[in-house]
C-alpha cells in the first residue's frame, strides 16, 4: 500500500533549521525578498486593487499587512488572498527550473506572512516552514508533469493549496497526521483555468489563481488545527489529485530522492515582468541588442526558434490586455525592441496601443525547435539595413545553471519598489537577508 501523502506530511514535520544547507537558506531569503518586491510593485495596479478592496470589506480587524503604501491590516485569510494575488499581478515572481507548475513563493509565503504576522511568530520557524512546504509542493508539481494543464488546469492554481496548507500547519505546530489531513483538505481547493489564454479575455483571473491558492492554504491548515479532516491518500489514491487532475502523471516524483536532495534550490528569479517562457528569448534578444545596437523601427522581422508549448500556449499576436501581453511571447519581444523589457512599468496599456510594437508583433515568426533543451531559444533579427544578427540561448540567467545573487536580487527589488521611500526599502532588504535573525515579523510592510 503506498502512503505517500503520509510520507510527506511526515517530512515536512520533521525537518529542522539545522538540517538547512546555508546554500538552501540563502535561496529561500532571496526569492522571498524577490517575490516581497513584486507584491509591493503589484499593489499599485488596478486588478490588484480589486481584490485589495473585497479583502478589506470581508477581512477587517486582523494584525496581518497587505503589502502596500499605507495598507490595512487584515485578518489572515484575506491577507494571504491580497498579498498571493500580489506577488503575480505581473508575472515578476520566480518559479523552478526544470518547470513544475508550482511558484513556490508567491502561494507559500503569502500565507506564511500572514500567520506569522497574527501569532508573533519569528524568521527562523517562518523559513524552516516555508522551505519544507516547498519540498512538498515542488515534488507535487513534478509528479504531475505538467499534464493537469494539458487538461486546461493553471497548474499553480491546482498545486498551489498544498503547499500554503503545509507552510501553514507547520506554523501551528501541528503534528504529522494533522498535516496529512491538510494535504487532504487542499485537494479538495484546488482549482484554476486558463481558459484566459484561449479566449483573449479575462487575464485579470490569472492573478487570482495564485491568491485564492495561498488563502486556500490558511483554510486547510487552520481547519486541520480543529481537527477537520482529509483523506489520506488525497494526492495517490484513485481519486486522489494525480488520477483526478492529470492525464499522466509519475507518483513516485513525490518522494524521490526525499529527504536527500534540496528541490528549493530549483527555484529561479525571473529578469524580464512576462512569463517564464520568455525569459530565455528576451535575454538572446538583449545580448543581441548590447552587440548590435538596434532601435525598434529598424526592425523589420524576427524569429524565434522554441519548443512547441510556447508555440501552442504563448503565439498570442493580438492581446488585449497587460496579462495577455505579457503572456504573448510575440508581442514580449517586440515591446523588447521599442522599450526596457526589465522593467513592468514598460507593459503598461499604452504598450497595447502602440503602433510600432503591435506591427513588430505581427512580424515575430514562433518555429518549432528539434532540440531536446527546455530551456533553448534561438533569437533572429532582420534589420532595414540588411544585417542578420542571431543569438542562441540554452543557459538562462537567475536560474539554477547561474543563480541569482544577493546583488542581483537587490537590483531588482530596487527597481519594482523605486516608488517607495528608498531608504525604507533598502533597510526592509537588508532585513529580509537576516530573516532568521528577527523574532517576529511585524515589521514586514510598506
Amino acid at each position: 500500500m503506498s502512503e505517500e501523502t503520509r510520507r510527506l506530511a511526515d517530512y515536512a514535520v520533521r525537518l529542522r533549521y539545522e538540517d538547512l544547507p546555508p546554500e538552501v537558506l540563502e535561496r529561500a531569503k532571496n526569492t522571498i525578498a524577490d517575490t516581497i518586491g513584486a507584491m509591493i510593485f503589484g499593489y499599485e495596479l488596478p486588478w490588484s486593487k480589486m481584490i485589495v478592496r473585497y479583502a478589506e470589506n470581508v477581512g477587517a480587524g486582523g494584525k496581518s499587512r497587505i503589502l502596500g503604501p499605507g495598507s490595512a491590516t487584515v485578518k489572515p485569510p484575506a491577507a494571504a488572498l491580497v498579498n498571493g494575488s500580489l506577488a503575480h499581478a505581473f508575472e515578476m515572481d520566480g518559479a523552478t527550473k526544470p518547470s513544475a507548475g508550482v511558484h513556490p513563493c508567491a502561494i507559500i509565503f503569502p500565507a506564511l506572512l500572514a500567520i506569522a504576522q497574527d501569532r508573533g511568530i519569528g524568521g527562523r520557524q517562518v523559513l524552516t516552514a516555508f522551505i519544507a512546504a516547498t519540498e512538498v509542493a515542488v515534488r507535487i508539481g513534478r509528479a504531475t508533469m505538467k499534464s493537469n494543464e494539458r487538461r486546461g488546469f493553471h497548474a499553480p492554481g491546482t498545486t498551489g493549496p498544498f503547499g500554503a496548507a503545509i507552510g501553514t500547519a507547520l506554523l501551528l505546530n501541528l503534528d504529522a497526521e494533522q498535516v496529512t489531513n491538510a494535504i487532504g483538505i487542499a485537494a479538495s481547493l484546488s482549482s484554476g483555468l486558463i481558459q484566459f489564454s484561449r479566449a483573449g479575455t479575462g487575464g485579470m483571473v490569472k492573478r487570482l489563481h495564485f491568491g485564492r491558492a495561498a488563502e486556500s492554504g490558511v483554510l486547510a491548515g487552520n481547519l486541520a488545527a480543529e481537527g477537520f479532516t482529509g483523506p489520506h491518500d488525497a494526492l495517490e489514491g484513485e481519486f486522489g489529485f494525480l488520477h483526478a487532475f492529470c492525464d499522466e502523471h509519475d507518483i513516485g516524483a513525490l518522494t524521490r530522492k526525499l529527504g536527500e536532495e534540496f528541490v528549493t534550490l530549483s527555484i529561479y528569479m525571473k529578469r524580464f515582468p512576462c512569463h517564464g517562457t520568455a525569459q530565455a528569448p528576451l535575454q538572446a534578444l538583449e545580448e543581441i541588442q548590447s552587440e548590435h545596437r538596434f532601435s525598434g523601427p529598424e526592425v523589420t522581422e524576427i524569429e524565434l526558434v522554441t519548443r512547441e508549448e510556447v508555440i501552442d500556449r504563448h503565439n498570442i499576436m493580438n492581446p488585449t490586455d497587460p496579462m495577455l501581453a505579457q503572456y504573448s511571447v510575440p508581442f514580449c519581444l517586440a515591446l523588447a525592441c521599442y522599450r526596457n523589457s526589465r522593467d513592468p512599468r514598460s507593459f503598461d496599456q499604452s504598450a497595447l496601443n502602440d503602433p510600432g510594437i503591435l506591427s513588430l508583433c505581427k512580424r515575430v515568426r514562433l518555429i518549432a525547435d528539434d532540440g531536446d533543451s527546455r530551456d533553448a531559444a534561438t533569437v533572429t533579427i532582420r534589420l532595414k539595413d540588411g544585417r542578420l544578427c542571431s543569438r542562441r540561448v540554452t543557459k538562462v540567467k537567475a536560474t539554477p545553471d547561474d543563480p541569482p545573487t544577493k546583488a542581483d536580487v537587490h537590483e531588482k527589488f530596487s527597481l519594482l519598489t523605486r516608488h517607495c521611500p528608498r531608504e525604507a526599502m533598502d533597510q526592509l532588504f537588508t532585513r529580509l537577508q537576516s530573516l532568521e535573525k528577527e523574532p517576529d515579523l511585524a515589521w514586514i510592510s510598506v
